[in-house]
């Protein structure tokens, strides 16, 4: 093919075409997961949506001279780049806090708090029974400590996850008597403020050596809340519960560096 001949077929646009076709196609689909899938899958919409997005202003670029295609896609690949690259060092945050830490001797910890996850018509979703056993195979060794049990209820939840995590870990032999219900955060972030709360009105006995229960994933963004809002001196430890189911445990890995970064920025 020669220049004459390339450069009219560039500048006619009809690779963009079927990109932009495509790129439409994605966001279309995505529209449909959200509106259509349960409220614990519709955040992953992003995903693909960013995806059409960036298939949508590729096309676009067909459209222009060449020197000017040129430089615009080198630019949308170079943001691409950097946003995979961004998102690659947030996910090892990510997991290099998806490990327990607790803390012995003086500053073992005194208080455990069980952060929520999903209720579903028949129980605690499977992310949130790890979260729960893990608890109670620590409790077997430390019986005497209080356990702050941290959840509202969501649109889609037949309960709260405060009163959920309650009856199975009560229904397990914990004493229902060194449980305290947490039941109005709808976050992480509110989450960690309501129980801050609790401490501050004296319905859990002050202490400065704090055990946070959670999955692995959701451990670093606990941390870095928690230093946040916590307002006098304080040893948070941490347990981290196994994501035993698969597709849970892949979507909150892809989930959770963008949720580092919306708690960074609006969690205040």
């Amino acid at each position: 093919m020669n220049t004459k001949i390339y450069r009219h077929y560039q500048g006619t646009g009809r690779w963009g075409s079927p990109v932009m076709m495509l790129g439409g196609m994605v966001l279309v689909i995505s529209l449909l997961l959200f509106l259509l899938a349960p409220l614990a899958v519709r955040s992953f919409t992003a995903f693909p949506a960013a995806l059409g997005v960036f298939l949508l202003l590729y096309g676009l670029t067909a459209r222009c001279s060449i020197p000017t295609g040129r430089l615009l896609r080198h630019i949308l690949l170079g943001l691409l780049a950097l946003a995979l690259l961004v998102f690659a060092i947030l996910e090892i945050v990510v997991l290099t806090g998806s490990r327990s830490q607790v803390a012995a001797g003086a500053e073992a910890p005194e208080v455990m708090v069980i952060f929520g996850c999903q209720v579903r018509a028949d129980g605690p979703s499977e992310l949130l029974r790890d979260r729960l056993d893990t608890a109670l195979d620590y409790l077997e060794d430390h019986p005497e400590m209080t356990v702050v049990v941290s959840g509202g209820q969501g649109p889609d939840e037949p309960m709260s996850e405060a009163r959920a995590m309650y009856n199975y870990l009560t229904a397990r032999g914990v004493d229902g008597g060194r449980i305290v219900l947490e039941d109005r955060s709808s976050s992480t972030w509110e989450n960690i403020q309501y129980t801050q709360a609790l401490f501050q009105s004296g319905t859990v006995a002050a202490t400065e050596h704090i055990l946070a229960v959670s999955n692995g994933f959701h451990l670093s963004r606990i941390r870095m809340l928690w230093d946040r809002e916590w307002e006098r001196p304080y040893t948070l430890s941490t347990l981290a519960a196994p994501s035993s189911h698969l597709p849970s445990r892949l979507s909150m890995y892809l989930r959770e560096p963008v949720a580092l970064v919306k708690s960074w920025l609006l969690d205040r």
